[in-house]
């Protein structure tokens, strides 16, 4: 069984010009990584023509979905009946970007069957990572 789920979503940039710009996004899940969700913007779709990957946790995005959610860097609420705003902060601004609700509910169902909610502490090595400090101290 995988330890990482991927998804592509089309993202729609919010922009000060009326018609939003649609670009592509992946979605990122690592079982290695149990709280965090990934949200990579290729190199095409940013600013520093380099890819952009935010990272937030995977409870931050399922509460966004419902209710508005974050307050600090990663911001997410939802938008209308199908969509959902994730908003990234960053010292150079404010990037909005749209994604269907639907896509990012089966995502977080998809990261659900890998590791529930809940159970992220089964995941983190905690004993490998300790046996690891102790062996080297010796």
């Amino acid at each position: 069984m995988s330890t990482v789920i991927e998804q592509a979503v089309q993202a729609r940039m919010v922009s000060s010009v009326p018609q939003m710009e649609t670009v592509p996004a992946t979605l990122r899940y690592d079982r290695d990584d149990p709280f965090a969700v990934r949200m990579a913007f290729p190199p095409p779709a940013t600013l520093e023509g380099t890819e952009v990957s935010w990272a937030f946790s995977r409870e931050l995005l399922a509460e966004g979905i419902e209710a508005p959610a974050g307050l600090g860097d990663v911001r997410v609420r939802p938008y209308g009946y199908d969509r959902t705003v994730l908003e990234f902060h960053a010292h150079e601004g404010v990037a909005m970007v749209h994604v269907r609700t639907a896509e990012l509910r089966r995502f977080l169902k998809r990261a659900q069957g890998l590791v529930p909610a809940g159970h992220e502490h089964r995941h983190l090595g905690i004993d490998e990572n300790l046996a690891a400090l102790l062996r080297d101290a010796y």
